[in-house]
């Protein structure tokens, strides 16, 4: 495995290159905001089009203000509560932001990680756009062997060890009084409008659909064999025939994903065992779907 410290990973992203950094969510494939071929990198790593807008990761609420035209008293008031966190938030973008991060929009993404040896890495270089580091389209890896798995030896890893949240970040706008959730993740509606209200702030959160926040496509996240959500009283032996009428084909090797009742210990296993499931030799995944 192509492991770098502190010290090189900010050398190669200087120099125009990817590392793999760790985040409390999942692990990102970063580049310098400021190296144009770093961010080209990125796409090519990633195979990913150029359609898809990439998240800028800071440090702080200071360093964000510097990326945007329009950090509004919305926005200060969630970063201040979520940051360090798996929150990032949308805004009108400085000229000085590439449009290769934004895919030509005029909003970028910022987020402030939540994880030490990162946040480290963002104070020495201010700024590091990142995707997920994994193939376009795929399951996201949670630890630094994962990212090994995905890209082996051509992508040089900053170790952090497992991500302690597991899934994707929040992304959301404001859009005057109103915050928009373009893409769920740790953070939902309740707990954004909880946190504003307790701001002194009253406005509406909903969920919308935008091309400002990437992870949109139907088939991003997805593991390399299918996942199929069952009723709690489903029997293989019995019900196997279900899943093989469903999907149109036979099913032979399942593996049952015994998801945690707490969303968050569920959230933090979840691409672990997506990604363990395949390389068990499994040809499709059970998980039964929790009562409430």
């Amino acid at each position: 495995m192509n492991l770098v410290n502190l010290f090189s990973a900010v050398e190669v992203l200087k120099a125009g290159g990817v590392v793999a950094i760790p985040t409390e969510t999942v692990y990102g494939l970063g580049g310098w905001v400021a190296s144009p071929e770093g961010l080209q990198k990125i796409f090519s790593t990633k195979e990913r089009p150029f359609f898809d807008p990439l998240i800028v990761h800071i440090p702080d609420i200071e360093t964000a203000k510097t990326f945007t035209t329009n950090w509004t008293p919305i926005h200060e008031a969630l970063a201040c509560a979520a940051w360090p966190g798996p929150l990032t938030l949308i805004a009108d973008k400085t000229d000085a932001v590439d449009p290769l991060i934004t895919s030509g929009l005029a909003s970028v993404g910022l987020r402030c990680p939540d994880h030490p040896l990162t946040l480290e890495l963002l104070k020495k270089v201010g700024g590091v756009a990142a995707p997920s580091a994994n193939k376009f389209g795929k399951t996201s890896p949670t630890t630094a062997t994962h990212v090994f798995e995905e890209f082996g030896d051509a992508v040089p890893v900053l170790d952090g060890g497992a991500c302690k949240v597991g899934i994707e970040s929040t992304v959301a706008g404001v859009k005057g009084n109103v915050v928009e959730i373009y893409r769920p993740g740790f953070f939902t509606a309740k707990m954004l409008k909880d946190i504003l209200l307790k701001k002194g702030i009253s406005a509406e959160v909903i969920y919308a659909e935008s091309p400002v926040a990437p992870g949109q496509l139907k088939h991003h996240y997805m593991p390399k064999i299918p996942l199929v959500i069952v009723p709690e009283d489903f029997n293989w032996k019995n019900d196997s025939h279900k899943v093989g009428n469903a999907l149109g084909k036979t099913f032979t090797h399942p593996a049952l994903w015994d998801q945690p009742r707490s969303p968050e210990l569920a959230a933090r296993s979840l691409y672990e065992s997506l990604r363990r499931f395949d390389l068990e030799g499994h040809d499709v995944i059970i998980t039964k779907r929790l009562s409430s």
